[in-house]
């Protein structure tokens, strides 16, 4: 079989497959399951790099197969997914189709950029970099569950503003450059812990989002 099937794609194996499931739980209603399985992602996806890493002997083909697997999974998980996620809970009309696009159409192009700034490193010298440049895809992992609380406390037409300027403000931090410092492990570990009592307290509240549109299409 072509491909590269041991452990160190594993977990980037994982991401996907946690937002195929994603998906599935939201276009059948279950939102807040359906977000459980994106903050999964993002776990998977913070510590596929790590787990690589530790295979010393990669040839130079496994290398590259795991940068171009790692951004196609990444455009599922982080780009596509939480688009479709936003569309599915009511980011409608012109504004909330609009921030959708401009959202997928930048993920793209930082995960594009990605892969060409990772083969030069990596045919180049074996180093890593302390720094992303734009804020990582996988964020959204984080950002979206932190927003979607939101949702308990605002009425429908304001969270549908919250969604879409979300939408918007982390696409546009995906492709601005600047330096964000990749976080180390105790950070990693409270990223963790954090998206964790998000997920509790999601599925603990007693409100559910609304299987209708919070804002019909075409009413902006």
């Amino acid at each position: 079989m072509i491909g590269v099937y041991n452990y160190t794609v594993v977990l980037t194996y994982l991401s996907l497959v946690s937002a195929a499931a994603g998906t599935m739980f939201a276009v059948n209603g279950h939102y807040r399951i359906a977000l459980v399985c994106l903050a999964l992602s993002g776990l998977f996806d913070m510590f596929d790099g790590k787990v690589a890493r530790r295979k010393k002997d990669r040839t130079f083909e496994e290398k590259m197969f795991g940068v171009q697997i790692d951004s196609l999974c990444d455009c599922v998980a982080f780009g596509f997914y939480p688009a479709i996620y936003c569309y599915l809970i009511g980011v409608h009309g012109k504004a909330g189709v609009l921030a959708i696009i401009f959202y997928v159409i930048a993920a793209v192009i930082r995960l594009a950029y990605f892969n060409v700034i990772e083969i030069t490193r990596q045919t180049g010298e074996d180093g890593g970099t302390k720094y992303y440049h734009g804020l990582p895809v996988t964020s959204i992992s984080v950002i979206l569950p932190v927003v979607f609380l939101l949702n308990f406390i605002t009425s429908d037409k304001v969270f549908y503003w919250i969604l879409v300027a979300t939408l918007v403000g982390t696409g546009t931090a995906f492709i601005w450059d600047f330096k964000f410092r990749k976080p180390n492990n105790k950070e990693l570990f409270a990223l963790v812990i954090l998206v964790a009592v998000v997920m509790v307290a999601s599925l603990l509240y007693k409100k559910y989002i609304p299987a209708s549109p919070t804002i019909e299409f075409g009413e902006l």
